[in-house]
């Protein structure tokens, strides 16, 4: 299972280097792409670049509120970087190897959930793999390393290894500030799991450590507890809002566009916001009728906290982390093979062009 699964991450990865070279020549020509490597130089990645180049404390060298950032995708990054490959080449390599890895353990998660789908744990590989917007598992992007944590933290706690679990999810709570739901999410599964073991429950605090020691550094360094929120605001406009005025706000953008001028039209991936929006209510409610009660929380909490921004945004790139989509659509293909037939038919064309979008510079969530 292993080496077929890492068969289709290679195939994929060498799909999205033609299009990272294609791409810019063919969409981008006289402009400002003289240099194809650049096409992976995109967006939160000159971000994360400058936060492992220059930590937290030299301000905004990449003209971004950088608290915004959890550490450990930059730290690793910085880590790696110090083999000569530069902090772009490092990135990459972090998501190449982290990518490898959760999909290795997608996969047995998936067979661990259903060992009656002879093969069910490639598919939901290959879905993850394929995913519209896919490329972000390949960029250097933290997506791939979030889920090389979480996917067998989920693995751990679904086999009642509780101890292993919670430190996996410490780890993905490193990464992003989704580890904090995914931290809630364990608990609600060590609740109604029946394999939960009471001495093993103080093992579920151990995400709280990196959380609360991110926040402490940020006190240290900015003089506020929740900086990484007020990076936020000022940033991605991520304030508080009431979800029915976020999807009034997302609705207006979807429709309209805001951004005239813009070298991207943002409007099309509003439209995929408001889209992955139904998925992810569609996923919560077969979850609850299943009544897996902690991955319909990791997902209730992944879509609220999308839905409480002014806009709902990069809701779209979210759906990497989502085990339960990956896994549920591998099963749906395994059951009727004309489904199979019909996903890669829409998701392939989508992904490619994810992937251009990202490549030569346009915004794609």
């Amino acid at each position: 299972m292993t080496r077929e699964v890492l068969g289709w991450w290679l195939a994929t990865r060498v799909g999205l280097f033609v299009l990272s070279v294609s791409a810019p020549l063919l969409f981008n020509r006289g402009s400002d792409y003289p240099d194809v490597k650049r096409a992976w130089v995109q967006w939160d990645v000159w971000h994360l670049k400058a936060l492992a180049e220059f930590g937290y404390t030299h301000g905004e060298p990449s003209q971004a509120p950088l608290a915004a950032f959890f550490p450990g995708f930059p730290l690793l990054v910085h880590i790696v970087q110090w083999s000569g490959i530069g902090y772009f080449g490092a990135g990459i390599a972090v998501s190449a190897v982290a990518s490898a890895v959760a999909g290795v353990y997608l996969a047995r998660l998936a067979q661990y959930e259903f060992p009656e789908l002879k093969g069910l744990g490639p598919n939901a590989a290959v879905v993850w793999y394929g995913a519209p917007v896919g490329v972000f598992l390949a960029a250097g992007y933290t997506e791939a390393l979030f889920c090389a944590f979480a996917f067998p933290a989920w693995l751990a706690a679904r086999q009642g290894r509780w101890a292993r679990a919670a430190l996996f999810v410490a780890l993905a709570a490193t990464v992003r500030v989704s580890g904090i739901f995914l931290a809630c999410a364990l608990i609600v599964e060590f609740i109604t799991s029946k394999k939960r073991d009471w001495p093993s429950a103080p093992w579920l605090a151990l995400p709280a450590i990196p959380v609360v020691g991110y926040m402490a550094y940020l006190k240290e360094v900015y003089g506020s507890w929740f900086a990484w929120q007020e990076a936020q605001e000022k940033g991605w406009a991520r304030e508080f809002t009431w979800p029915w005025d976020s999807i009034i706000h997302t609705w207006e953008a979807a429709s309209r566009g805001h951004f005239p001028g813009e070298r991207s039209d943002w409007t099309w991936m509003f439209r995929a916001e408001l889209v992955t929006l139904v998925i992810g209510l569609l996923l919560l409610a077969w979850l609850l009728w299943r009544r897996s009660w902690g991955e319909a929380a990791w997902i209730a909490a992944t879509v609220g906290a999308f839905c409480t921004s002014f806009w709902i945004y990069s809701l779209t790139r979210a759906t990497l982390l989502w085990w339960p989509l990956w896994i549920g659509l591998a099963v749906l293909v395994h059951r009727h093979r004309w489904l199979g037939r019909f996903y890669l038919a829409i998701a392939i064309p989508l992904a490619a062009i994810w992937a251009a979008g990202f490549f030569t510079g346009r915004w794609t969530g």
